[in-house]
């Protein structure tokens, strides 16, 4: 059975990375998801139930959650939902997997500082191309000179830096994103 659900919650557990025998990048972590409800007696917020989820991520996607998301992280996922069981020793284990589709800070928390990813043609969606035009629109041509005003080019040494997969850091640190698994590595050259 897979359905597709929406799941907010907090990470539970470091990002694991890994390859399948395919050669297919893989990420995953587990997800608690808490019942908020007002105790009226304690006159307070409190946690009800946890239900948890492994989320599991392949390809750009788990390599930009290797990137971005950390232990102790408050989320959104959207996904499929798929319910295992299996008996071991004569137990019965279940367990809740989501197979992400999406994977998102949850804002209500904090902020977050988004970087498109460069030249991954496989990211695109609904929303347009994942290496789409890197321009703002702006106000148009009030001169009539048939100039094309209508965008603001972002600062060509920012596009060549990202075309070569080079980024720069909150500490203003460069990272280079590895083609293989889109994840961003150490110091670029």
């Amino acid at each position: 059975m897979t359905d597709t659900i929406t799941v907010r919650g907090f990470v539970a557990t470091e990002i694991r990375s890994s390859t399948t025998p395919g050669g297919v990048p893989t990420a995953s972590f587990r997800l608690g998801s808490a019942e908020r409800r007002f105790d009226k007696a304690a006159n307070a917020w409190v946690d009800g139930n946890i239900n948890w989820f492994t989320v599991q991520g392949y390809r750009q996607l788990a390599g930009n959650m290797g990137c971005s998301i950390k232990k102790g992280q408050r989320v959104i996922i959207v996904g499929k939902l798929k319910m295992r069981s299996w008996e071991k020793e004569g137990r019965f284990y279940h367990d809740a997997e989501i197979d992400a589709d999406a994977v998102g800070h949850d804002l209500k928390w904090g902020t977050a500082n988004f970087i498109r990813n460069s030249g991954n043609p496989q990211a695109a969606d609904a929303f347009g191309p994942a290496n789409g035009d890197r321009s703002i629109s702006g106000p148009s041509d009030a001169g009539g000179d048939g100039a094309d005003d209508d965008r603001l080019d972002v600062d060509e040494a920012d596009d060549d830096a990202a075309e070569a997969g080079i980024f720069v850091d909150d500490a203003g640190d460069e990272l280079e994103l590895d083609p293989e698994t889109g994840e961003l590595t150490g110091a670029a050259a």
